[in-house]
């Protein structure tokens, strides 16, 4: 492979922008933080004649069931959120149960702050499709209030020219169904306890007392039942019961209606681990040795002062397995899977210093105990960090990874190079200049000089970009995979 003059590579930015949309909403449970207040409001409102009742709720459902498709189905479900502070001999009409739903409900604009970070993927249904086209699925990192992150979902169709046909957005968007109730591996999660140094005679107390299969009210079960008759120190055991708690909140699976469109749907924070956002999600298509095709995202859930890395596993994009990552060698953001084993081994890219490309392998994908560095910041461009810009992609002559370079005045560039097919600790070729560098228009935002991107996918003989412009909204570059091979410098 022969390095060429970069400047002739030609990069292709498409004229789709990808904003985000102020209107689309949904709905939250708004509680106080005093929570001596929900009683106190819940009386004011049974206060109320049943006239005035009525006459609310009707103005309610006028101004806000256009704006979600069951909303009668949420204020009833706030409304057993507050149960518990009903009055015990409260005989409540329809219309005062929904009422009191609808006081503890708030709308959240999950796009208005940005829509950003992309990740591309081919959609799990391709059928009905013209030749060489491609049906792709788009995540996208959204912001609102209090820059909390959600991930949201876009559709369309890549035809032959590899032109873009988005499919429309829907008016409406769903939270979906939280099920916290999904089945543990007695080992791993001890695994996991163990690597968090939080380990003791309580741990082990509790974990012997399930089954190796064990579910997240059966073990919470046998917390509450020892708090109830506490055999250890109590100050030790609320500590440990606030960690093992901590930790099978962070395992959870949602779910989605299946005939929606895959714009409906929103991942938001639910756990308290990610309470104040799910970042940066890298989705893969993976394929397993039997030719089993899986989606896997990795995450960054943040609580406001640490972060947690977190895997996405789906077959639809409409259940969505959320779990957590474990191991010594994960740690820090930017984590990309490889879309299939090599050697036997699942393969990963990772930043683990906040500095370096590292890449790790394990046997199992759960649990990541190693990682070596492959790439160390070379040019001015790179020098503060470096990182991937999502999966590697797999071509005869490599596996192809998009990178990002931080330089000076805090500005990003996207890169590329080149790893070994079989060996890919190797790099083989890479670009010395950037491939994508923020332009005038690109280059104002929430961060400004950020041009990112967290997942490309090839079509058609062509590296299908779609990128973040300083965390505000997102774009579209495209170039030929021959012209940019053909572009890198070999590596010895």
């Amino acid at each position: 492979m022969q390095a060429k003059n970069h400047q002739r590579l030609k990069i292709e930015r498409k004229a789709i922008k990808i904003l985000g949309d102020t209107s689309r909403v949904i709905t939250l449970l708004h509680l106080p933080t005093d929570r001596h207040r929900i009683s106190r409001i819940i009386q004011r409102i049974i206060s109320m004649s049943e006239t005035a009742a009525k006459n609310l709720i009707t103005q309610i459902m006028i101004d806000f069931s256009g704006r979600h498709e069951d909303i009668e189905y949420i204020f009833e479900r706030h409304l057993n959120e507050v149960k518990g502070y009903l009055p015990r001999d409260a005989m409540l009409s329809e219309v005062k149960k929904a009422l009191i739903g609808a006081y503890f409900t708030k709308e959240y604009a999950i796009e208005s702050a940005a829509l950003f970070n992309p990740s591309i993927v081919p959609h799990p249904d391709q059928s009905y499709l013209d030749k060489g086209s491609l049906r792709f699925g788009m995540s996208l990192r959204a912001t609102g209030d209090g820059h909390v992150s959600s991930i949201v979902f876009r559709s369309g169709v890549l035809d032959r020219h590899n032109t873009f046909h988005f499919d429309p957005v829907s008016d409406f968007v769903e939270t979906p169904n939280l099920q916290l109730d999904p089945v543990y591996k007695r080992n791993i999660f001890q695994r996991k306890l163990d690597e968090m140094g939080a380990s003791n005679e309580i741990t082990v107390y509790v974990l012997n007392q399930l089954s190796e299969d064990f579910t997240y009210t059966e073990v919470i079960e046998k917390i509450e039942i020892l708090r109830a008759k506490p055999q250890f120190s109590e100050r030790i055991q609320n500590r440990t019961f606030e960690i093992m708690r901590w930790l099978a909140d962070s395992n959870y699976e949602v779910g989605f209606h299946p005939d929606h469109r895959i714009s409906e749907r929103v991942i938001f924070p639910v756990s308290k681990n990610e309470s104040r956002g799910i970042e940066d999600a890298r989705f893969v298509q993976f394929f397993n040795d039997n030719g089993e095709v899986v989606y896997f995202a990795t995450y960054t859930a943040y609580n406001g002062v640490t972060i947690l890395p977190q895997l996405i596993e789906t077959k639809d994009f409409i259940k969505f397995n959320i779990l957590t990552l474990h191991g010594k060698a994960v740690k820090n953001k930017g984590m990309a899977l490889f879309p299939r084993k090599i050697g036997g081994r699942y393969a990963m890219l990772s930043r683990q210093d906040g500095e370096n490309n590292h890449i790790m392998f394990s046997d199992n994908i759960h649990f990541w105990q190693k990682s070596q560095i492959i790439q160390e910041p070379e040019f001015p461009w790179e020098f503060m960090q470096i990182g991937n810009c999502g999966s590697p992609l797999e071509t005869d002559e490599g596996w192809i990874v998009l990178t990002h370079g931080v330089g000076p005045m805090r500005q990003y560039c996207i890169g590329a190079m080149l790893l070994d097919l079989e060996n890919p600790t190797k790099i083989i070729a890479r670009l010395d200049a950037p491939l994508l560098v923020p332009h005038e228009k690109e280059r104002e935002g929430y961060v400004p000089n950020v041009v990112y991107s967290c997942g490309a996918l090839i079509h058609n003989n062509e590296l299908i970009i779609p990128y973040a412009m300083s965390d505000v909204n997102s774009g579209i570059a495209t170039v030929a995979v021959k012209e940019l091979l053909n572009c890198m410098r070999a590596v010895a």
